[in-house]
């Protein structure tokens, strides 16, 4: 792989080096770059065309201080006591900016849901398994790509968890 292909994709170098680590190169070629940012979960399903809940979103949350990737579809908020219960932590609270970019190697808004800097613990709501498809951040605000919800599980390493916050 150049960098060119890279570019060309539009995933970020790392994440396009995570994808061939993990023999999803093929991937690449499915990625989405949009000229406007899709950093918004609700910007992301415009672009693409979807719907709001076949988005997944890659979010960094502080359980006890330590680091811990959340995986929600995008019409969903996380419930930050259930978070906490899955976890067996004491406090959570969303992780600021640069531990989320520390972490992972990438900004919020372009977080993808593996390839990061470092490893953590990956919990993934229920809800991304009502779709046949989901679409995630490339590693930018700009690229997307789309995965079956099982397959992208497995390859963040997560644990299915209920975590979506529930409305009344």
């Amino acid at each position: 792989m150049t960098t060119t292909d890279t570019e060309d994709s539009g995933a970020h170098p790392r994440f396009a080096e995570a994808l061939d680590a993990l023999g999803l190169g093929e991937l690449r070629a499915e990625i989405r770059r949009f000229p406007d940012a899709t950093r918004t979960a609700a910007e992301a399903a415009a672009a693409i065309g979807c719907e709001l809940s076949e988005i997944c979103k890659s979010l960094i949350f502080a359980a006890d201080g330590v680091p811990v990737l959340v995986l929600m579809d995008g019409a969903s908020r996380v419930d930050l006591e259930l978070v906490q219960q899955a976890l067996g932590a004491g406090k959570v609270t969303r992780a600021k900016a640069e531990v989320v970019r520390d972490t992972t190697g990438y900004a919020i808004g372009g977080v993808p849901p593996f390839g990061h800097r470092t490893r953590t613990r990956v919990l993934a709501d229920r809800s991304l398994l009502d779709h046949d498809v989901v679409w995630a951040a490339a590693g930018n605000p700009h690229a997307v790509f789309p995965m079956e919800p099982k397959d992208l599980v497995a390859h963040a390493g997560a644990t299915l968890v209920d975590v979506r916050e529930r409305t009344q």
